[in-house]
């Protein structure tokens, strides 16, 4: 009873870790800043290193907000905008300051559509639905941040008590289109619904797709990262030689049915992710994803289909076995960086380098047992050799006393 109230209690940590993340503060750096602009009411930490500040009077529907971020590259474009619909990036209204290579800085405003996405030129217009003013982009030399400024009167069809802001940041742009911003979850998922009054944070409630992401990771790199290849190295290494486990089989089964089973629910649940993001897609990890599944459920049948010693053809077997496994292996690895590359976009790279750590551990497992058993195998060769050399020089010594004492016996008869 107490070991599972425990469990409940660490998996809904885990569920509210998000939560916790997005309820910090601006820096102090972006405080000061907004201060002297009069921006005072909130301010919040967003996804990709950006800020947003704001006042909001909801009787006069006035809302003033500042939005900055760091742009490192040449060219860049930041962009904050309010969707009247959902916290999506389809039916935004933004607004949007690029970043030009001669340092020269320009804003407009701008529609997005479903066209947008499809990779049509985005294309600044004024008629956005929005009445926008003081609309300005300037660059903060203090904190090195780029910076949107503007007040908008809010239209009756946007419910200040659950706004939907979206915000984005890209690294190209031509004159005033800005190119298409990097492809990764942290820029698909920089929208939220927040009260501007309360300024609480009520996107996580609708959207739980964030929290599953963190247990598809981390059921993948348990099951299919970790345990099928422990698996592995425990039917190599410990089966016949160098060592002898007599229970290596059932730790070996073991490993494999629980990664397999771990794994097989992860991939559902990516399944299911990927079923939900309806804006966006990852074909790689997607399609590796499948590979993995159909070739993992095909060596799980060697339960039922595998042959005895004694089959004539249990050789192939062994090595369409072996070969299926570390080919299997090899595509886990691939597809878990890839899987990396999409959730994880932090400048300390966590889930990366634990997964490097890993690799890098039972890499190192690996690399001792087999050093050891080319050792045990060359010390073993040395002393059948010298133990064949030996056994002649005996034979023949012995073979000489006994033929010379079959030629003795005669003569002790004749006399």
């Amino acid at each position: 009873m107490y070991s599972s109230q425990s469990l409940s209690s660490f998996f809904s940590f885990l569920l509210l870790l998000p939560l916790l993340a997005n309820a910090h503060t601006c820096t102090e750096d972006f405080l000061t800043e907004v201060r002297k602009i009069n921006i005072t009411q909130n301010c919040n930490l967003k996804t990709l290193q950006a800020e947003f500040a704001w006042n909001f009077n909801n009787v006069s529907r006035q809302l003033e907000i500042a939005f900055g971020a760091k742009l490192d590259t040449e060219t860049g474009w930041l962009a904050w905008g309010l969707n009247p619909q959902a916290p999506r990036m389809v039916g935004t209204r933004t607004l949007i300051g690029i970043k030009h290579p001669n340092g020269s800085l320009e804003v407009n405003k701008y529609n997005i559509t479903a066209f947008t996405k499809l990779g049509c030129p985005l294309l600044p217009t004024d008629n956005i639905g929005l009445d926008v003013r003081n609309f300005s982009f300037e660059y903060l030399l203090n904190i090195r941040y780029y910076m949107i400024r503007a007040t908008i009167l809010l239209p009756k069809e946007y419910n200040y008590s659950s706004a939907n802001v979206v915000w984005q940041i890209g690294e190209a742009a031509a004159d005033r289109v800005p190119f298409m911003h990097p492809r990764n979850l942290k820029n698909f998922d920089s929208a939220e619904t927040i009260d501007l009054v309360s300024h609480q944070v009520i996107s996580y409630k609708a959207h739980p797709r964030r929290q599953l992401r963190m247990v598809h990771g981390i059921l993948s790199i348990v099951g299919w990262g970790t345990l099928l290849p422990v698996g592995a190295i425990v039917a190599r290494y410990f089966k016949e030689f160098p060592r002898e486990w007599t229970r290596w089989y059932v730790f070996h089964m073991s490993c494999q049915i629980t990664g397999y089973s771990l794994g097989t629910i992860g991939w559902g649940l990516g399944l299911w992710l990927g079923v939900q993001s309806k804006y966006y897609s990852f074909q790689t990890h997607r399609i590796l994803g499948i590979f993995i599944f159909t070739f993992a459920t095909i060596q799980m049948m060697a339960l039922r289909l595998q042959p005895y010693d004694s089959d004539e053809y249990r050789v192939y077997w062994n090595m369409y076995h072996h070969f299926l496994g570390y080919s299997i292996l090899t595509l886990i690895s691939v597809n878990i960086f890839e899987g990396i590359k999409i959730l994880d976009s932090k400048p300390d790279h966590v889930w990366k380098w634990t997964y490097v750590g890993l690799l890098g551990a039972l890499g190192g497992v690996a690399l001792l047992l087999e050093a050891y058993t080319w050792f045990k195998f060359g010390i073993e060769k040395y002393s059948r050799k010298n133990t064949n050399e030996v056994k002649p020089s005996t034979n023949n010594q012995n073979a000489g006393q006994l033929s010379g004492g079959s030629a003795s016996q005669p003569q002790q008869k004749d006399k």
